[in-house]
């Protein structure tokens, strides 16, 4: 059962990123290039850091988990390998020049 300190932090985590997802939409909403590229105008760490976390959701574990079972403890190679090309993607690939400067044909 939760406490109302509890349900005052959940409402709180909403209303925050109710605000910043607000005062982000009228900026993004300038064009195209706003909204999918941030307007060019975002650090190369961060980018890197985008694309990498783009590739972390809730199937991560669960494909983790059948390449262990599948191929045994070799199987976790597979995964740091995956691991560590993303973080050279990170850090090399925005440092480099070749972040995100393209929209897809969809959004023009």
């Amino acid at each position: 059962m939760l406490e109302t300190i509890d349900w005052v932090i959940i409402a709180a985590y909403f209303v925050l990123s109710l605000g910043i997802g607000l005062w982000y939409s009228k900026r993004a909403g300038k064009s195209s290039s706003e909204f999918f590229l941030g307007g060019r105008n975002m650090p190369w760490y961060l980018a890197g850091i985008s694309m990498v976390a783009t590739t972390f959701a809730a199937d991560t574990p669960l494909a983790v988990n059948e390449l262990v079972v599948q191929n045994g403890i070799s199987g976790n190679w597979i995964w740091w390998s995956a691991l560590t090309g993303g973080m050279l993607t990170t850090f090399f690939l925005p440092a480099c020049g070749a972040g995100p400067r393209c929209l897809p044909n969809w959004s023009l």
